[in-house]
């Protein structure tokens, strides 16, 4: 049968051009040219049945990626919100000790811990202001390492 002759028959029978399609899109499909009419089809169709709910999806992305971005702004501000808190304490107790207030050492050691949350965030945020503490600070660490040497911390009682 002559290519012409299978052009007439298909012509004549349209359901036969329908297999005859099928049979060469698979030939096509296997040669070695790696084109793949049914797999670019499927992905045409697949985009048209789901094209509504991706771009929903991506609407949901958006929104995620906005909530995620306002997160992590609140995180930074209650960081610093808390940075704020631990100098104003460490501030507070360097007062109390000009003042010549009497501390215990777990008072010491309270504060001794929020010097330390304070100075980690302090390294971890180089831009965060830490000026106003690093005398008070100091002062602090000297008034303790004397009492320390001493052991006349508030409420101690020396033993002879």
């Amino acid at each position: 049968m002559t290519l012409a002759e299978i052009a007439e028959v298909i012509a004549d029978n349209p359901g036969w051009a329908v297999i005859v399609l099928i049979v060469a899109s698979r030939l096509v499909e296997i040669s070695p040219l790696k084109i793949y009419p049914w797999k670019k089809a499927g992905k045409a169709i697949g985009k048209a049945i789901n094209g509504e709910v991706m771009s929903e999806l991506e609407g949901v992305k958006a929104t995620q990626e906005k909530i995620e971005s306002r997160l992590a702004e609140r995180e930074r501000i209650e960081d610093e919100r808390n940075a704020d808190v631990h100098r104003e304490r460490i501030l507070q107790f360097n007062l109390e000790l000009i003042r010549n207030l009497k501390h215990t050492k777990e008072d010491f050691d309270d504060i001794l811990t929020e010097i330390d949350d304070y100075e980690e965030y302090c390294k971890a945020h180089p831009d965060y202001p830490n000026q106003r503490a690093v005398h008070a600070i100091k002062n602090i660490e000297r008034v303790y390492d004397d009492r320390m040497k001493k052991q006349d911390f508030y409420g101690m009682e020396m033993t002879e």
